[in-house]
């Protein structure tokens, strides 16, 4: 397993956004999906007073980013958590305020690469797609199991697939014959269920279906709906939160959750907005930030990404 080939996305642009939150000494720092630690290392490196505790759902992530930090010592806490359960981590760990949080979101470049995950639809592979393999039901099982009217719901909603209906007829009708096991079979059955026009746009036509099935078996936006809110709660004032999102669908949520933060919730035409109505949090990002053409050449997987950055400048007020 290379960890060369890992390029963390947006990497400098996320380091600035959090760096006037981390740099005092003892700042603490949540990468909230650790992955192979890309992110996490660069981040212990340029803030040389702050203390990591990084996240990950997926074990085998947790084996190799934790070899990759072990060069930090203490400063590096890893745990085994989906990152909707940092209010619990951060109780049993005694830490009460963060000053800084970063989510990249989507699946990180080890499960796409390990062929035996089923993650990617470039190879052939069994259709598992869990991020945690010791819970939860893989791809296979929605594909075999779920009605035909959620699964068409779930490749709408999760993966934008205007050609949801088609392919999941497909899909039943195939499934009677013999279950789904191997991704091979199922990219096949989506090539030839579309029409030709919808095989010309927007690269690989199993993408879209791929991206939902893991959307779905990884509960992941049920998830980030709990975990975005909960990480600005964790924040103290003058911490920051950088999220990068990599389809609309976690963009909105992330989007919605700042712009509530960052908008006064006083009742119209008071004269003066008494402070508990002031936004909790200032927007550090006109709209979502783009990765630059030269990151994009660089590492691919860059392109769909969309950041976004806040600040907490005031208290919860009870």
């Amino acid at each position: 397993m290379s960890q060369s080939r890992h390029v963390p996305v947006m990497l400098q642009r996320c380091l600035d956004l959090l760096a006037p939150a981390l740099e005092h000494p003892g700042a603490v720092v949540v990468d909230c999906t650790l992955g192979l630690g890309g992110h996490s290392e660069a981040l212990l490196a340029r803030f040389p007073g702050a203390r990591l505790i990084g996240l990950d759902r997926d074990k085998e992530a947790l084996r190799l980013s934790g070899e990759r930090l072990a060069p930090y010592g203490d400063r590096a806490t890893l745990v085994h958590a989906v990152y909707d359960e940092l209010p619990d981590v951060l109780d049993r760990l005694r830490i009460a305020r963060v000053q800084g949080v970063l989510f990249d979101l989507g699946v990180s470049s080890m499960q796409l690469d390990e062929a035996d995950r089923g993650f990617a639809y470039a190879q052939d592979a069994p259709l598992d797609m869990r991020m945690d393999q010791t819970a939860g039901i893989s791809a296979a099982e929605v594909l075999n199991t779920y009605p035909a009217g959620d699964l068409v719901r779930i490749l709408r909603a999760y993966g934008e697939e205007k050609q949801a209906k088609r392919i999941v007829s497909a899909i039943v009708r195939e499934r009677d014959k013999e279950p789904f096991t191997n991704s091979a079979r199922l990219v096949t059955l989506i090539r030839d269920a579309l029409p030709q026009a919808a095989k010309r746009t927007g690269g690989n036509p199993a993408k879209r279906t791929f991206q939902a099935l893991r959307i779905e078996v990884n509960g992941e936006l049920a998830v980030l709906e709990r975990a975005v809110p909960a990480a600005v709660k964790a924040l103290d004032l003058g911490g920051r939160i950088a999220v990068l999102s990599y389809h609309s669908l976690e963009d909105r949520l992330v989007k919605h959750v700042f712009a509530a933060g960052a908008a006064s919730t006083a009742p119209p035409g008071l004269p003066v907005v008494p402070e508990r109505y002031q936004p909790r949090l200032k927007l550090l990002t006109r709209g979502a930030e783009l990765p630059t053409e030269d990151e994009i050449t660089e590492n691919r997987r860059a392109a769909p990404a969309r950041l976004r950055g806040a600040e907490r400048i005031r208290e919860d007020v009870e």
